[in-house]
């Protein structure tokens, strides 16, 4: 039993991670009415955490082979419990940006690449298995209990008490860290890439920002951007930028090898083809699911009125399941391989959103729509029981945080373009639906539809049918016509989420073409490292 002590503390910090972005998911209306803002800035915030831990998370790992990986995996906890409590006092959208987005960012982004070489690191065959299969499901546990306790608290009382309550475990887990064994160095002292560091946080940040901001800029044609670029609107402008930066980084990257100097992430671990493809379908799962948890939310709270409680409560099915098929890992890698049980959790994946995009109607079919979360959280959880140790076990002991960065970097990187993405796509698709309908309805005068468009140049959001009914009344819209609009916007929101959960099903789809280099046999209980 003593050998599977420094999971419980390494678990832990997994559930943590994972705990208080659920929470953000479910509260987006009453943060919205908190810090009187909208659904976008608050988009911008979950997506800006996820953006931090993604642009940081391979610098993160590579202190970790400086400093020392159980070192900086307490550094990393103290820093997440600093953001933790200002989150919790957050005065404003600034100072909670800052807090949860900036600060526990950071603090996670030293925290996971150190937790993903400790627990590969620790454990070895079957035991690494076992182990990323609790680490799996205990990171669906978070997912469980953040929608449906942090709906209830903050329903109840406040999300900010979830932030205090994590200053409290993280100085548990501190406590505790003596557990947790420090594993041999990685060989050789190496140097930090500054440069480098620089160069991957700034191309990534400025491809998630061109994305992000498309739903407010507009893609091509400027709506409400700040500046134009030649008469266009800046959002390519912003993610051509980002990969140029990104394929300076890789030619700096090389270099760096090339002369005998230590890179931030060798780029010669991408032509490990596991490895590789792992981290392709982390990338896509990640996306999906936090695209989705991002729409899904709004459906509830935004078009069916639900409170953040009965909103966790109608996301448990998806949490539960999850939780049950992600601690699967060890018995499903006994009967088949990694690549036929990923392949096998995408088809569930992508049955799940075609049943989930049939519950989308005015009035929600509970039973329906639990049974569309039961069978997403399935698919969710065996790509989760899979994937955690299909990356570790690609790689030697010298490359564990290296690794670990590449993996925790994937899966952020995917969060964030899921929100901002399936976020960007679901405003759109709210622009151009809302247009369609109400050019087409004789009901609405030529004059009102003219005001409404230049209402929508000015910026959009994801509101309630009440308040556009109310923006009508102030504008002085006559009754009649302000119904026929409540009713055509009604219409054009459900065509937005279905537009938005379809966007996620063929990404699910295109995640199968990366499946094909997943191992096709079954991890045996010995090391499968190559290094």
């Amino acid at each position: 039993m003593r050998r599977w002590r420094a999971l419980v503390i390494l678990g832990t910090a997994q559930f943590l991670m994972v705990l208080d972005t659920s929470v953000m998911n479910v509260s987006i209306s009453r943060l919205v009415e908190d810090f009187d803002t909208s659904v976008t800035a608050i988009q911008g915030v979950i997506t800006l955490y996820t953006l931090v831990m993604a642009a940081f998370m391979i610098t993160g790992g590579k202190l970790g082979d400086l400093a020392g990986r159980r070192r900086m995996f307490g550094v990393g906890l103290a820093v997440y419990g600093t953001g933790s409590a200002l989150t919790a006092v957050a005065p404003a959208l600034w100072v909670l940006t800052l807090g949860w987005s900036v600060i526990e960012g950071l603090g996670a982004a030293l925290v996971l690449p150190a937790l993903a070489a400790l627990v590969a690191g620790a454990y070895r065959g079957r035991d690494r298995a076992v182990a990323y299969g609790v680490i799996g499901g205990l990171a669906g546990a978070g997912i469980a209990v953040g929608p449906l306790v942090g709906g209830w608290v903050t329903t109840y009382l406040t999300w900010r008490l979830v932030f205090a309550a994590e200053v409290v475990l993280v100085a548990a887990i501190l406590c505790l860290l003596r557990w947790v064994e420090e594993p041999p160095g990685p060989g050789p002292r190496v140097r930090l890439d500054v440069l480098g560091a620089a160069l991957s946080v700034a191309g990534l940040a400025l491809v998630v920002l061109g994305v992000l901001q498309s739903g407010t800029w507009g893609w091509v044609r400027p709506r409400n951007a700040p500046f134009t670029v030649l008469g266009f609107a800046p959002t390519l402008f912003a993610i051509a930028a980002g990969a140029a930066v990104l394929y300076a980084f890789t030619s700096w990257e090389r270099h760096r090898e090339a002369s005998g100097r230590d890179p931030l992430v060798r780029l010669t671990l991408f032509a490990v083809p596991g490895l590789r493809s792992g981290l392709a379908v982390l990338l896509n799962q990640n996306l999906i699911l936090l695209g989705l948890f991002f729409t899904i939310p709004l459906y509830l709270q935004v078009v069916q009125g639900f409170d953040a409680f009965q909103t966790g409560l109608r996301l448990l099915p998806v949490s539960a399941t999850m939780l049950v098929a992600s601690m699967s890992g060890p018995l499903l890698g006994r009967l088949a391989s990694p690549r036929a049980v990923v392949r096998c959790g995408l088809l569930v994946l992508l049955a799940a959103i075609v049943w989930l995009l049939a519950t989308i109607r005015p009035r929600i079919d509970d039973l329906s729509f639990a049974g569309a979360m039961a069978l997403l959280g399935i698919g969710m959880g065996l790509l989760a029981s899979q994937l955690g140790n299909v990356v570790q076990s690609s790689v030697g002991e010298e490359a564990r945080s290296e690794v670990g960065g590449l993996q925790y970097t994937a899966q952020n990187l995917g969060s964030s373009l899921g929100t901002a993405l399936i976020g960007s796509l679901l405003i759109g698709a709210l622009v151009a639906v809302f247009t369609h309908r109400i050019t087409g309805d004789p009901r609405i005068s030529s004059a009102v539809r003219q005001q409404t468009g230049v209402a929508m140049e000015a910026g959009v959001s994801f509101v309630s049918t009440d308040r556009v009914r109310a923006a009508a009344e102030q504008a002085g819209v006559p009754a009649a016509e302000a119904d026929a609009l409540v009713e055509q916007y009604a219409e054009a929101q459900l065509g937005s989420l279905r537009a938005a959960i379809l966007a996620a099903g063929g990404i699910t789809l295109a995640s199968c073409a990366f499946t094909r280099h997943l191992p096709a046999t079954r991890l045996g209980a010995e090391p499968t490292d190559s290094a």
